[in-house]
């Protein structure tokens, strides 16, 4: 994995430093609030509904035991025991004291981590597929290049201060695992015919009030073109993109505006004036990042399948768990494991300074030291043994960390919501624990398949609503909190906007609309082999409509 060199250690250090001198002049009065939160969220700060939150960010999901171990650490000493994992593969501390922030960002440099433009009208962490560099469907790792951009973009002079946030997602493989076409540019590696490497670019993508699909508006971006045609895209967004309202300002309502042809007839032509220059990408300059990004050495261990075979005859539980959470590795021999965040009952995304100790452990003992963070709030060990699963998985039931339900109903995605945010109308915790408990049985899960719930706590959709399998977002309503169901959403390589079905629930009364959604599915389904999403976009929303409102007309809320 990427390792800081000279000027990342001075900058982030510097940043540091600066943010420190900062804080002191806020706490002795010196600073108004309106002049330091500009510069808090520069540096991840938040002011949320009860206390400042700090957002750190993983640069492409992408970490290590050591820093796995720092994240406990900051979760110990100085929030209140446990982090947040995001959908944006960031963590959020939600209870630190201002005046310890510089500390907080100065620890995390220490092991090269940062909190910076995980906020404001910049270029936001570059997320990519949480399996790069380990999936057995993957073209080439993408994270070389989301290094390239992360680095390009930090503190860009032209690009800090853009119309609004922006949002840069990476996948390299067919199976869109990083939801590209929900951002702002999506990049999906790919091969010409020629055996090129290049990209299919993709803009306008975005979730919140106004949900719209990426259009696909190059075909065959050639690698050394990347940050050539990214900055020619930012030019054209920075100088047409809305600066009167915030609502309108994100690049899918210029591209709506626009016309995506015209808008990349725009960026070809700041394209001619940039390809060739210095921002073309020299082919040793690739190589060097992607050196940062070489797999581990994997020694055949053939032993491993008929252990795995002898371990699943013997133990339901372990079984059930490898068939849910372990993935095809490139390597015959390993899996892709995912750690689910996601504990009946649980809160999504949350873990203690204890688990993130045992997860740095466990990677370091079994995952050749890499760890990453999944846009679904989970935790991945990338490259596993077959041979290893069994001691792997019986480390994580000790620390209540072997949830089997990857992909299943009660992997659930939500955002902290009105628990802790200042813009949230409702609460997404304790309805995501409900539906959680709800269906937790085993059996239960088994029998449905695989369903994503996605909540969010207000229309920002920072819980990815929209691209649920089945979307909740809370709304208010005559100052009662009111939930609105979508359908249909998904957020991979066929990407679709869930359909709302129709008026809103109170909170006592989703979690009974979201079973009688599920009970309509298991009985319209043509096999057990159909998901909910095909059977969806089989039979369109009406028999779901019929099931919960009966004759009544269904009106949004």
């Amino acid at each position: 994995m990427y390792r800081y060199d000279e000027f990342d250690h001075a900058f982030v250090s510097s940043r540091v430093e600066q943010f420190r001198d900062q804080v002191g002049r806020r706490l002795a009065g010196e600073l108004a609030e309106d002049a330091f939160k500009p510069l808090r969220l520069m540096n991840g700060v938040y002011l949320q509904l009860h206390a400042y939150m700090l957002r750190v960010a993983i640069p492409y999901g992408t970490l290590n035991g050591k820093q796995m171990r720092m994240l406990a650490h900051i979760a110990r000493k100085y929030d209140r025991g446990y982090g947040h994992f995001t959908t944006r593969q960031n963590i959020q501390y939600n209870w630190p004291k201002l005046s310890d922030t510089p500390d907080i960002l100065a620890e995390l440099a220490s092991v090269e981590m940062h909190a910076l433009q995980t906020s404001g009208n910049c270029i936001r962490n570059v997320t990519a597929d949480h399996f790069a560099g380990a999936a057995a469907d993957e073209v080439a790792d993408p994270r070389p290049y989301a290094e390239i951009l992360r680095q390009w973009s930090s503190v860009h002079p032209e690009f800090s201060f853009l119309p609004r946030k922006f949002k840069i997602a990476v996948t390299g493989a067919e199976r869109d695992r990083a939801a590209i076409q929900v951002h702002d540019i999506g990049l999906h590696l790919k091969k010409n015919e020629d055996g090129q490497i290049g990209f299919a670019v993709y803009v306008g993508g975005g979730q919140g009030r106004t949900p719209m699909i990426a259009r696909k508006i190059k075909d065959f971006l050639p690698e050394e073109d990347l940050l050539s045609y990214t900055t020619a895209i930012m030019r054209v967004y920075n100088l047409h993109g809305r600066r009167d309202n915030k609502y309108k300002a994100r690049i899918k309502i210029l591209v709506h505006e626009t016309g995506a042809e015209e808008l990349a007839r725009q960026v070809e032509e700041e394209f001619s004036h940039l390809q060739g220059t210095e921002l073309k990408l020299p082919e040793k300059d690739i190589q060097a990042i992607t050196a940062y990004f070489a797999p581990p050495a994997l020694v055949d261990r053939a032993e491993g399948w008929p252990q795995l075979a002898g371990w699943k005859k013997t133990d339901e539980n372990f079984a059930r768990w490898v068939d849910q959470n372990v993935q095809p590795h490139k390597h015959p021999d390993y899996g892709m494991v995912t750690i689910s965040l996601k504990p009946i009952g649980g809160i999504p995304g949350d873990a203690s300074d204890v688990q993130m100790d045992a997860i740095a452990d466990l990677a370091e003992e079994f995952a050749f030291d890499e760890i990453r963070i999944s846009h679904e709030q989970n935790v991945i060990l990338p490259h596993v043994a077959l041979a290893d699963l069994e001691p792997l998985y019986r480390a994580l039931v000790a620390h209540n960390l072997a949830t089997a339900n990857a992909g299943l109903i009660t992997d659930i995605i939500a955002c902290p919501g009105l628990d802790y945010c200042a813009l949230a109308n409702a609460r997404s915790i304790p309805l995501a624990q409900e539906i959680s408990t709800r269906f937790g049985s085993p059996e239960r899960q088994a029998e449905i398949g695989e369903l994503k719930i996605k909540i969010s706590g207000c229309i920002n959709a920072c819980g990815h609503h929209h691209v649920g399998h089945i979307g909740l977002l809370g709304v208010e309503k005559k100052g009662a909190e009111l939930y609105q169901i979508t359908l249909g959403g998904s957020g991979d390589e066929n990407t679709s906007i869930g359909e709302i079905i129709g008026r809103g629930f109170e909170p006592n009364k989703v979690t009974d609309a979201v079973e009688t959604i599920v009970d309509t599915y298991l009985g319209l389904r043509t096999s057990k082999e159909e998901t909910f999403l095909e059977a969806y976009r089989r039979v369109g929303p009406q028999p779901f409509k019929e099931a919960l409102y009966g004759d009544a007309k269904a009106e949004a809320a």
